[in-house]
């Protein structure tokens, strides 16, 4: 015996086993007038379906975890700090290599408590800025034979640029012994960072390059966790 179920004005499914078992599925897609049906039999049952309710759904990733408040806070300022450290080292290399600015770190503790050893000091040259009492230059130190000695940054007490400046360390007793003048000042001190000097050493560079490193692999980890 056959079993004919229409689906629409003029069509029809024709089956001899239609009827005879209840696991049967039919799915049929009709396109008439550029209009389309979509047509589900099953245990005999006739019922007009979207396709996508027949499809199961399925996710192509794992999802994602979510971050607590305090945690997205440190993973954006932790983003924060690092886009600004790289602004500002990418500024100073310009400003570096354009001779605006010299950096220089502190080896002697004569300008204590003001500077200290290890302290990294910025300097600028005396053609944008002139020194005067008070400012602490950087100066090529010089034997009474003219042999240079080293770059002494002293505050200047006295004097003028022309006929040379009396200068002298902070906690040094009486001034330095040479007089620079402009010829001898190599930059005027604008700006001093702490103790960041104690971190070009070999040994601190070892143990500090791997820890950024692996600061920014976590902080990486929970910018892919939203």
């Amino acid at each position: 015996m056959e079993n004919k179920v229409e689906v629409s004005p003029g069509v029809s499914i024709v089956d001899s086993n239609l009827g005879s078992s209840r696991d049967s599925h039919i799915l049929l897609t009709v396109v008439e007038n550029g209009i389309s049906m979509t047509h589900y039999f099953n245990a005999g049952e006739l019922q007009q379906v979207s396709p996508d309710h027949l499809l199961e759904g399925f996710e192509t990733e794992e999802p994602k975890k979510n971050l607590s408040s305090s945690a997205r806070i440190f993973s954006k300022t932790a983003l924060f700090a690092g886009y600004s450290l790289a602004i500002a080292l990418f500024a100073f290399s310009m400003l570096s290599f354009s001779g605006i600015t010299k950096a220089r770190v502190v080896l002697t503790g004569s300008m204590a408590p003001a500077i200290h050893v290890g302290d990294v000091i910025i300097t600028t040259p005396i053609k944008y800025k002139n020194p005067k009492i008070g400012d602490v230059i950087a100066y090529q130190a010089k034997r009474f034979n003219g042999a240079p000695v080293g770059v002494f940054s002293h505050r200047i007490i006295g004097g003028n640029i022309s006929t040379g400046f009396i200068v002298k360390g902070d906690i040094n007793k009486l001034p330095d012994s040479q007089r620079p003048v402009s010829k001898d000042i190599l930059g005027v001190v604008i700006f001093v960072f702490p103790y960041i000097g104690n971190l070009l050493t070999p040994k601190a560079l070892f143990l500090l390059v791997p820890t950024i490193f692996g600061f920014y692999l976590i902080v990486d980890a929970m910018r892919n966790v939203e």
